[in-house]
């Protein structure tokens, strides 16, 4: 684990980019990390989180309540604290109002149709959760449902939340979840939309298991390619750069489609 030190570097590196990105705009937002000894690392209320210094962070325990920190912890922290509660493999969580994502879900539309293989793999679908007034205990109600088997969830007519071991992992789904509703928008005017199949969405579930992109719920299924790659290397897992991840997937539609 690293030091508090920093992962408040980390959570001031990811709001910064969260504001350049345009996901947040004033005071939208909130950022926080699960620490050892029962304690959570989280952002302020109130703050501008792209001009956030380190020691204007908050640490609570795990009940929300204040530690130390001279500022008053996200008032959205009761969502933060589910996803800790449900999800023990998760270290960091990030709340943020991405203008395509956000439109999904001010629209009511769930970001749930296999369009892009390597969505598939990293981030998996993303739920629409019930609209919960922001900073009351109603909007982390809305979201408990989803929480176990989702790394990303949309919040009707307010934005989204992603999650991760890490901070930049959390962040870095953000990111995904973003590009792929720009995709999707874009897919929808053109007025063709066409999902991958459920042969092609299997293959890929297989990768994302062989390769530790598994949420809680997915389930094993065979890959014959990957299993050829694993066999050569004699490893049991692989670790792969974004590159080495597209070239994978495109073996793997190759195969899937006899080219």
């Amino acid at each position: 684990m690293k030091s508090e030190h920093q992962l408040r570097k980390d959570i001031c590196e990811a709001g910064r980019r969260m504001y350049q990105k345009g996901f947040i705009a004033a005071a939208d937002g909130n950022i926080s990390v699960r620490m050892t000894g029962g304690k959570i690392l989280i952002t302020p209320s109130g703050s501008n989180k792209g001009r956030l210094g380190e020691e204007d962070l908050v640490v609570t325990d795990l009940d929300g309540e204040r530690l130390y920190g001279s500022g008053e912890p996200s008032s959205e922290i009761p969502m933060h604290l589910v996803v800790y509660r449900e999800r023990p493999d998760v270290h960091s969580v990030v709340h943020a109002h991405p203008p395509h994502a956000t439109g999904f879900s001010v629209a009511g539309v769930p970001l749930d149709k296999p369009l892009i293989s390597e969505v598939v793999l990293t981030l998996g679908t993303v739920p629409l959760a019930d609209y919960g007034t922001p900073t009351t205990p109603e909007l982390a109600s809305t979201i408990e449902p989803y929480v176990r088997n989702h790394d990303a969830i949309l919040l009707a007519n307010h934005g989204a939340m992603t999650m991760g071991p890490d901070v930049f992992t959390a962040y870095d789904r953000m990111e995904t979840l973003d590009h792929f509703a720009h995709i999707w928008l874009v897919a929808r005017i053109l007025g063709n939309e066409r999902p991958l199949s459920d042969a092609h969405v299997a293959k890929l579930k297989a990768i994302r298991e062989r390769v530790q992109f598994v949420p809680p719920t997915q389930a094993c299924l065979t890959c014959p390619i990957l299993e050829e790659k694993l066999s050569a290397s004699g490893e049991g897992s692989v670790n792969l750069t974004r590159n080495q991840l597209v070239d994978l997937v495109t073996d793997v539609v190759r195969g899937l489609d006899g080219s």
